[in-house]
Formats: structure tokens, sequence, C-alpha cells
């Protein structure tokens, strides 16, 4: 009972994949693009949505920090791409990326985007969908859980707690050249916001330390790192503005790492003993 219980979604989304090839774009030529977030790092956060394109792509180009759990979901018959990024280290352009991907989803029905994290956060999602629509592309979003989120709470601090905080500002500490505007207005978020999650932080994280000092934050202010969350081999290490940067040399703490400050990283020593624990995930 309980095996045709789990095993009939199973199909269902089988099929419905299937039936995508062959109907996704029936009045053109052109496949179809799925701008897809992988999670944060645990397989078991894969949505099952996620997990069914992959396991049905023609073609997958995947970035760098998408974990190896997720990459084995792909279909061994699927064409893969890393078009990872780190700083310093780009696979490829982002022009280069886009142009990838409307060149395979000329001759292929499902191009998948594979994403860490959410698209839509941080993660360039908005640019590529932009440039996909102007080429005629037909192309999907398909939502992950963001880091932002998963990391913390795999490391026991919730973002809001009623006794804590009751706002967060998600936050890029890593700018891109020529943005709409040339700073983060760190005084405005340190003023407005009781919990501050900062998304490729670690590099810049002595300036930004020292604008939130500037802009009223205290130095005893809890902050902790997070790196490679949610994973079997996820790093954690708590301080305050004042102590990090000595912890993190100290440590040999590299990124990539959320970054969150505020009250609730005091909740890390109680609710840490309640984490969650990955389980290992059948790509049958």
């Amino acid at each position: 009972m309980s095996q045709q219980l789990q095993s009939q979604p199973q199909s269902r989304n089988k099929e419905q994949a299937v039936s995508n090839k062959e109907t996704i774009n029936p009045s053109s030529s052109t496949g179809k693009v799925y701008l897809l977030g992988a999670g944060p790092g645990d397989p078991g956060l894969m949505t099952v949505k996620g997990k069914t394109l992959l396991e049905h792509a023609d073609v997958v180009i995947y970035d760098a920090l998408v974990s190896p759990a997720i990459l084995q979901m792909i279909s061994p018959q699927a064409e893969t791409i890393n078009a990872g990024k780190r700083r310093g280290r780009h696979s490829k352009l982002q022009k280069e990326t886009t142009e990838l991907l409307i060149q395979k989803a000329e001759n292929n029905a499902v191009v998948v985007r594979l994403k860490g994290g959410d698209p839509f956060v941080f993660g360039r999602g908005g640019e590529e969908m932009s440039d996909l629509i102007a080429a005629g592309v037909p192309v999907e979003v398909v939502p992950g859980i963001t880091s932002g989120i998963a990391a913390p709470a795999y490391a026991g601090i919730p973002v809001t707690h009623r006794g804590y905080s009751s706002s967060v500002t998600f936050v890029t500490g890593h700018e891109a050249v020529g943005k709409y505007r040339p700073d983060v207005n760190w005084d405005a978020i340190a003023k407005g916001s009781e919990t501050i999650v900062i998304y490729m932080g670690v590099y810049n994280l002595p300036n930004i330390i020292s604008k939130l000092l500037e802009a009223g934050l205290k130095l005893d202010t809890p902050i902790a790192l997070i790196r490679w969350g949610t994973r079997s081999d996820q790093e954690e290490l708590v301080g305050t503005l004042d102590t990090i940067i000595n912890q993190i040399e100290a440590t040999e703490f590299k990124a990539p790492a959320i970054v969150i400050i505020g009250r609730v990283v005091d909740l890390h020593a109680q609710l840490a003993l309640g984490r969650p624990i990955m389980l290992p995930i059948n790509n049958s």
C-alpha cells in the first residue's frame, strides 16, 4: 500500500515531464528554458518539480554552488555544462551563458538553467529571463529554497522570532559593477532591520562591519557565518561584530558563506540541537 502511494506521484510527474517535451511549444521548433532553483545544497530540499525536470532534461547548464548531490539527479542522457561563477574564477561570462541558453533551446526541448538557491534571489534569474524573452525563447522560473533562510535554519538560527526580531533584510555583499546605484545603503539597513542576512559577504565583511558600526550597531552585536549551509559539510562560525574578523583569520574561514547579523544568532546554541538531518536521496 505504501509503495503504491509513493510511486503514483512519481509516475504522474514523469508522464507530465515527457508530455511537456512533446507539447512544450507546438507552434515553434524552439524548446523551453527552465530557470531552476537547486536550493541550498541538501538534496532533500529540492522541489518535486525541479527533480522531475532534471530527470528529463536534454541540457543542464549549472552554477558552481550547486551541490554534487543535486547534480546526481540529472539524467545520464543529458548534456551537462558548467557555467559556474566564483570570485575571480568565472567559467563563463553572463552574456556567454545567456547566448548558450538561446543556442541550446534551438535544438533541445527541455533546457534547464540550474542555479543554487532561488533564481530570483541574487541569482541573476531576472536578467536571464529578460534576455530570453527578448530573444523569443520560451522560459519559466521554478523557484528554489534560498540559502538565506535555509542555512540559518540548519544552524538553529531563525531569521525572525517574536522575542528577538520582527524584521529581516536580505542583501548582497558583492555588488555588480555598473549596477543601478553604486552602494548598498548600510546605514538604512542597520537602522531599519533587526536581522540582516548577507549573501556573498565574506570577502567584503570588514568594510560592511565598519559601515554597520558607523550606522549605530554595537560591537557586541551577534554575527554568524555559515559555509556550505544544509550540506553534510556545513561549517559555522559565531561571534560578534567586534571579534568575527579575527575569528575568520584564525580559523581560515573561507567563502562561500551566508552571514547573519542580529540577536537571533543568540538562539544558535539552543536551537542547533534540533537541526535537520540530511537524508540520502534515491535517484532511481
